[in-house]
């Protein structure tokens, strides 16, 4: 609430919480309501929060007719009200979360997910600290086929990679220096940017939190916050996982540390190699990442992405500092040890991507288990397992497998499944020009 005291020219709120896609389900009130909203919350059904891609109803969900489509009752993040710097007038988002009327969570609620696994790590005296690298495209989508957007200092398109240039940072220095400045605003820790391997690619590292709730927070802000305003400047900022067949997609890279409760990195045991328990939580992520592919490439399109030689990961294997496996153990000093978890496309749901990554992991802390020895040299020539390589594959591999049950509610793993087989469904009907318009904006 204090920063909408301070901004008294704020007429309008938003109240919104994230489905199980990512997208924002919320209302629009006047600012008066502001107090009222704080202190009692609000209400939307329970079956809002597991809607398809569309916005539609699942079909035969227990959550509409069959229970008459009940409330839950929305209450506020700790985060409390914040700036929507993408929109003309000011206004003030509030960001909420889902529990039954009787002050339950609500277990089809994504953030809730996510609060259920780092209880698990705080009754182990355990605490992640997880930091996001977000790719993503500007595009032109004016016209009949998607582009570069002109540069708004020049003019003028680049149709390269460009990896790693500031040339192509510095073609949209107006739109980052916005960006950076909205982030300040909405406290989102956004660190360093570059251009990325693809024309009109980006990513943003968003700095590591001792709180993977406000880093899965942090991260679906920033998905809202860089699609909104791309739009003030005439493109489309997209984290659709691969918009151009011949080009490489953008992901959503995660990395984590775990820390004792005196605060030392269990990683970390003064080699270069990590500790023991690092090893364990390899094990973890790789025995769930047939089951979690799915939290990892929740769409169609998504698949797109996960093809060999495209830094993307396709096999289900480990190894240090090396970008072509699913996970990768950096380089660092061993105060710094971490996991790197690479599966993940852009398109994720922030809080279930984060939850079935530092879930997996104590599944395999907690069970001790041993990853196979890393991998050298090229990925994509290992002969690894893969991961599913099918959108239906992937749902059939969630549903079925015994790690994602250890670490999402059965109530939500029903929701998720029922609604990926909606989606699975309707989507063979559109066209590849339909699929793009649908999932540009959306994911």
């Amino acid at each position: 609430m204090d920063w909408l005291r301070e901004h008294p020219e704020v007429k309008t709120i938003r109240v919104a919480a994230a489905d199980l896609n990512g997208q924002p389900r919320g209302k629009r009130m006047p600012a008066r309501f502001a107090d009222k909203i704080l202190t009692e919350g609000t209400k939307f059904p329970f079956s809002v929060l597991n809607m398809d891609i569309w916005g539609e109803d699942i079909e035969d969900s227990p959550l509409v007719f069959q229970a008459g489509d009940p409330d839950g009752l929305l209450l506020p993040t700790e985060r409390g009200f914040m700036p929507m710097p993408w929109l003309e007038a000011p206004t003030g988002l509030l960001p909420l979360w889902m529990f039954h009327l009787d002050g339950r969570p609500y277990d089809g609620d994504p953030r809730q997910a996510l609060a259920r696994v780092v209880d698990r790590y705080k009754a182990a005296g355990l605490t992640p600290v997880v930091a996001t690298e977000l790719e993503f495209f500007l595009i032109d989508d004016s016209g009949g086929q998607l582009r570069v957007p002109p540069s708004p200092r020049s003019g003028k398109r680049r149709t390269g990679a460009e990896t790693l240039s500031l040339r192509a940072l510095d073609a949209f220095d107006r739109f980052f220096t916005a960006l950076y400045e909205a982030c300040e605003a909405m406290d989102i820790p956004a660190d360093t940017a570059i251009s990325e391997a693809a024309p009109g690619q980006f990513e943003i590292n968003l700095m590591h939190q001792p709180d993977p709730l406000k880093a899965a927070d942090d991260a679906w802000l920033f998905k809202l916050l860089v699609k909104g305003l791309a739009r003030q400047y005439g493109f489309a900022g997209s984290f659709m996982a691969k918009p151009y067949e011949m080009w490489n997609g953008s992901g959503m890279h995660m990395h984590f540390s775990v820390l004792d409760a005196q605060g030392r990195n269990v990683f970390d045991d003064g080699s270069e190699a990590g500790s023991d328990m690092l090893r364990h939580a390899v094990a973890g992520c790789l025995a769930a990442m047939p089951g979690s592919t799915l939290v990892f490439a929740p769409h169609e399109n998504s698949y797109d992405r996960l093809v060999p030689n495209a830094h993307a990961p396709t096999g289900i294997g480990w190894a240090y500092e090396n970008r072509t496996s699913a996970i990768r153990i950096p380089s660092s000093g061993p105060k710094a040890r971490r996991i790197e978890h690479r599966v993940a496309g852009g398109d994720v749901n922030p809080y279930l991507s984060v939850a079935a990554v530092l879930g997996a992991a104590l599944n395999g802390i907690e069970d001790r288990i041993d990853p196979p020895p890393p991998i050298q040299g090229n990925a994509y020539e290992q002969g690894l397992a893969q991961l599913p390589a099918t959108w239906g594959a992937a749902i059939d591999a969630f549903a079925a497998c015994p790690q994602i049950r250890r670490i999402f509610p059965a109530h939500l793993i029903e929701n998720f499944v029922m609604t990926k087989r909606q989606e699975l469904h309707y989507m063979a009907e559109l066209s590849d020009d339909e699929t793009v318009e649908l999932y540009l904006d959306t994911v």
